[in-house]
């Protein structure tokens, strides 16, 4: 089977919900199933939290960050971790650890590689997407932050399916683009059960269409994107690479309301991020 071949196989399987997760991702599936469900409240989100060691220190280390922590109160309770942070942040997490895990099964080095570095794009972007929304594009940082950790989703589950299809990843990465990442990436975030307007803005970084002054969850999206100092590993073509430099160099000196401009709110902000992202890489 050549390598479009391959990304067909796997983009009808994840059209009609056929995905193959390892049995902890599983697990992390149904809670976050049961964190969306509207009637789950504070008190039942700490106890499903707590069932989980790695997922309850996770929780606190976010609720303690500078992003999370403007008062600078470190709390040590998963309890007010999750009271904190709120339910819809709390997914944001959950689904962290989904993504963390579906790399963790990997066992190839060279496929390990590129799922390290395609987590440290993620969390840049993840960072970025929360800051940019808070102080930029005005939309809902929790929900940005949310988009940031699942808008490479479909790359992890390639990546966790690769060794079964040797040569995959081999070739243009255009083809990643053109024939695999919204096919896989749209299967994957309906399985994760992601909310239409996340969608939709994952949908807009996928077309790369965003307007000037960013406005909207998609701007914030592509604009974290663009200015992640680390790339996708599955996008890495040189042509790919210079467009997206281009984008951040134009955008950087964009004034954004009051005569500030991006530049300026990013380095303002540099602290936000950088304790966001130290707790996202761990």
């Amino acid at each position: 089977m050549n390598r479009l071949d391959a990304f067909t196989s796997i983009a009808a399987q994840a059209a009609r919900g056929e995905l193959t997760f390892p049995a902890n991702v599983d697990a992390s599936l149904k809670l976050q199933q049961a964190l969306a469900d509207p009637d789950c409240h504070i008190e039942a989100a700490a106890k499903l939290v707590q069932a989980d060691p790695l997922l309850a220190a996770r929780t606190v280390a976010i609720a303690n960050s500078v992003a999370f922590n403007r008062s600078g109160n470190e709390i040590t309770s998963v309890r007010n971790a999750v009271q904190r942070l709120g339910v819809r942040t709390l997914q944001s997490v959950v689904a962290s650890l989904i993504v963390r895990q579906l790399g963790s099964t990997i066992s190839d080095p060279l496929l390990q590689a590129k799922a390290n570095q395609l987590w440290e794009h993620t969390a840049h972007v993840a960072a970025l997407s929360q800051v940019i929304a808070r102080r930029v594009t005005k939309v809902d940082p929790d929900t940005a932050l949310f988009a940031g950790i699942v808008h490479e989703v479909g790359g992890f589950y390639l990546l966790s399916r690769a060794a079964e299809f040797p040569g995959i990843l081999d070739g243009d990465p255009h083809d990643w683009v053109e024939h695999g990442e919204q096919a896989i990436g749209h299967g994957v975030l309906t399985k994760l059960k992601v909310p239409e307007a996340v969608m939709q803005a994952i949908t807009s970084l996928w077309e790369g269409l965003r307007a000037i002054p960013p406005e909207s969850l998609g701007d914030t999206l592509l604009l974290a994107n663009d200015l992640a100092p680390v790339a996708s590993p599955l996008n890495e073509s040189p042509a790919a690479i210079a467009v997206r430099a281009a984008r951040a160099a134009r955008s950087i000196d964009c004034v954004i309301g009051d005569d500030a401009t991006l530049s300026s709110i990013l380095a303002e902000s540099d602290d936000e991020v950088q304790s966001l992202l130290k707790v996202l890489m761990h």
